[in-house]
């Protein structure tokens, strides 16, 4: 199988995050919210996963394991991720990752 080109990879992941950010924005009461913004953030997530091994250690170290475990914990047992941890990550991990892939379009 081709591997995608990174840049195009990077472009996705950035489109599902940004749709991430818009989404939060607001209140993230109901439940609508909540599973837009977790697909869309699970959906980026698996984007990245195209990049290397070498690549993703490169961009977000550590922070991929845990940005992996997030995912899984959407895909696999969605009925236990809690709004409040979607608030939280949208406030205080989205950012970075907005960030990280912002600059890395930028340097290919």
């Amino acid at each position: 199988m081709r591997r995608r080109q990174p840049k195009l990879v990077l472009e996705e992941a950035l489109a599902h995050f940004e749709v991430v950010a818009e989404y939060g924005s607001g209140e993230v009461a109901d439940q609508k919210t909540v599973d837009a913004i977790c697909m869309r953030l699970s959906a980026g997530i698996e984007a990245l996963s195209a990049l290397s091994a070498a690549d993703r250690e490169a961009l977000f170290g550590d922070v991929w394991n845990q940005m992996w475990g997030m995912r899984n914990r959407i895909a696999h047992g969605y009925l236990l991720v809690e709004p409040a941890i979607v608030r939280s990550t949208v406030d205080r991990d989205l950012p970075m990752m907005i960030e990280v892939v912002e600059a890395a379009i930028h340097r290919l």
